[in-house]
């Protein structure tokens, strides 16, 4: 049995390998070799042309999830009697079912429909999903949506992803994940004020301010999915952007990098095999680091109100998180490390929730708030680089992008159920869980780096091959 990620319409460029050492940026992960001019300035066209359209919608989509969060201060709890019970964590949680379910199949369609085709569909579904959350009469029609939601949204992370991995280097993909991630988050702090200021239009049409977050940001959505159709990217070998002598130089940077610049055939042997441990490993820490992000992002502005602060005070968080989370990504491209960065990370988490949860209320526990939020996304962008820096082949890719990105989606679904109503206004107990899950991140993160290092000594020692391809070691 095997199932094509090929195109059946399409025409792939094949590359030309090059063998000149002089030619290659990369030729194991702790060399660094320079780039051409050429090599600078068709970088520098991909990045404009990919990073930011995806941050755009990746923005939306994180805006979609979450702005239940802000219309929830602004009347939804009063309306729906979400604050009833476990009607809102149900509402929340709700979403990552579908999301974590879907992730994996919506993933290996990407390269059968095609990036613009998919994921233009994808936006446009999940607009109007949105959009009719602002005419619901009752909760539970309203947790019905919510699910829809997560269902359309599912592959749209982790296409991104795999999208981003195919164009770049190894030392290459965090600095890009970093970029078009933080420009969705900075974009997604500003929606706070956003939703506010549509709150206002309470009344008008007979509709409450709430539905109106929902309504005109749900028609955004549509509006932009729809440019998305004209501008999305594709893949290197079916782009439409670069002439034929630009597409071979990004494709031998990758083949050279790693192998895998063309994708090849999955067959059901490929398929049961990509489900090695380190897949677990991967998924595992990124479902620790996850529930922290999720916990902020879901609960930021009910925490700030329980702290007495005001929900502006969001926004500064979405600072603090950017310029972390681009400054460690950019380092640890630099210096081809990624355990080190994703450990200074996680341990910022650790002393902002520590903080938050039991320092003296004010400033010491906004302070905190400002450090889990900032660590917590660094960790998300640094797994996602040290996965994809040590697996070949593009089908092994698309599985293990969407099973890690799956367990984000087991991680929000936890995040939604340990800050419960019940533990308002300070949440002790879910930010004691979710403290203990950074300690085991960082725990499976130290376990893998052991074993990388090993089998990194062993191939130099014994000229052996890892992942099948010459010259390759495990980045660390």
């Amino acid at each position: 049995m095997a199932l094509s990620l090929e195109s059946a319409t399409a025409t792939a460029v094949s590359p030309t390998i090059v063998n000149d050492p002089e030619a290659l940026l990369l030729t194991d992960t702790h060399t660094r070799v320079r780039r051409t001019d050429l090599e600078r300035r068709i970088i520098r066209r991909v990045d404009w042309r990919l990073l930011p359209i995806l941050g755009v919608l990746y923005a939306l989509a994180l805006i979609d999830r979450t702005n239940i969060s802000i219309a929830r201060v602004v009347g939804l709890d009063e309306d729906l009697g979400l604050s009833i019970g476990s009607r809102f964590s149900i509402v929340v949680g709700i979403y990552f079912v579908p999301y974590t379910l879907f992730q994996l199949p919506s993933n290996l369609l990407l390269r059968k429909v095609g990036p613009r085709k998919l994921l233009s569909f994808c936006v446009i579904s999940w607009g109007t999903a949105q959009l009719g959350m602002g005419f619901v009469p009752n909760w539970q029609l309203l947790a019905f949506l919510r699910a829809l939601l997560g269902t359309l949204e599912a592959g749209f992370f982790p296409s991104l992803v795999y999208i981003i991995s195919t164009w770049y280097t190894r030392h290459e993909v965090q600095t890009r994940l970093a970029i078009f991630y933080v420009v969705a988050i900075i974009l997604g702090g500003f929606s706070a004020f956003f939703a506010y200021a549509l709150s206002l239009l309470s009344g008008k049409l007979g509709l409450a301010g709430w539905a109106w977050i929902f309504i005109i940001e749900g028609a955004i959505t549509i509006a932009l999915g729809i440019l998305g159709w004209f501008f999305l990217p594709g893949f290197p070998d079916r782009n439409e952007f670069l002439s034929a002598e630009e597409t071979t130089v990004v494709l031998n940077r990758v083949q050279n990098d790693r192998g895998d610049s063309l994708p090849d055939l999955l067959t059901w042997k490929k398929f049961v095999d990509a489900f090695d441990w380190r897949v677990w490993a991967y998924a595992l820490m990124f479902l620790c680091a996850t529930i922290s992000t999720y916990g902020v992002g879901f609960f930021v502005t009910l925490i700030l109100r329980g702290l007495g602060w005001s929900v502006s005070a969001s926004l500064l968080l979405t600072r603090g998180q950017g310029i972390s989370t681009v400054v460690s990504s950019r380092l640890s491209d630099y210096y081809r490390q990624r355990a080190l960065f994703i450990a200074i990370q996680c341990a910022v988490a650790i002393v902002g929730w520590g903080l938050t949860g039991f320092a003296p209320a004010g400033l010491w526990r906004y302070g905190g708030l400002f450090l889990s939020n900032a660590g917590s996304s660094g960790s998300v962008i640094g797994i996602l680089a040290y996965s994809s820096n040590n697996i070949v082949s593009q089908s092994k890719r698309a599985i293990v992008s969407s099973v890690v990105i799956s367990a984000g989606g087991v991680g929000g679904l936890l995040a939604s159920n340990i800050f419960t109503q019940a533990s308002a206004p300070r949440y002790l107990p879910g930010i004691v869980v979710t403290i203990i899950s950074q300690v085991l991140l960082l725990a499976i993160l130290c376990a893998t780096t052991v074993y990388f290092r090993r089998q990194n000594a062993w191939a130099i020692r014994e000229s052996a091959q890892l992942e099948g391809h010459p010259g390759f070691l495990y980045t660390l």
